[in-house]
């Protein structure tokens, strides 16, 4: 299911599945957000990437994470915007130069707010994909919902 209109946490039920946009990852994008926040060798030269536990160039995962944070913008939008209150996240394999990522949202659980009613907790399993499908960024996010206005 791919979104458009604002979301509210009546259109939300467990077990929804959202598939978000996708972005093609570049060489020049990887070094130039490692030159900016995280400048290790593994992330901004290919010789030495090489030689790294990552056994060639790979993106940082905060790279990762924001190019996953701006998907879910784009396909998961939530009324008044995705205000995160809590999650973890792993990072299983490296985001590649050429790799289209995607991100995969499962609703797993969805709580009213007992003292706010105007809003409630959706709880999500996020799996940011590349092209082969395999998971290069899980997530487990806790999102505000809001109740759709009167």
């Amino acid at each position: 299911m791919t979104a458009r209109a604002p979301l509210y946490l009546e259109d939300l039920h467990v077990g929804q599945i959202f598939v978000t946009p996708s972005v093609t990852v570049t060489t020049d994008e990887i070094k130039a957000f490692a030159r900016q926040f995280d400048p290790q060798p593994f992330h901004l030269d290919e010789a030495a990437a090489q030689d790294s536990l990552f056994a060639g160039l790979a993106a940082s995962g905060w790279h990762t994470a924001a190019l996953s944070m701006r998907l879910l913008v784009d396909g998961l939008p939530i009324a008044g915007g995705l205000i995160g209150v809590g999650g973890e996240t792993t990072w299983p394999r490296p985001t590649r130069p050429g790799d289209t990522l995607t991100v995969h949202v499962e609703v797993l659980e969805i709580t009213p707010s007992k003292s706010r009613p105007d809003r409630g907790m959706v709880r999500t399993r996020n799996e940011t994909r590349n092209q082969l499908g395999e998971p290069v960024q899980i997530s487990s996010l806790g999102i505000v919902a809001w109740r759709r206005p009167a």
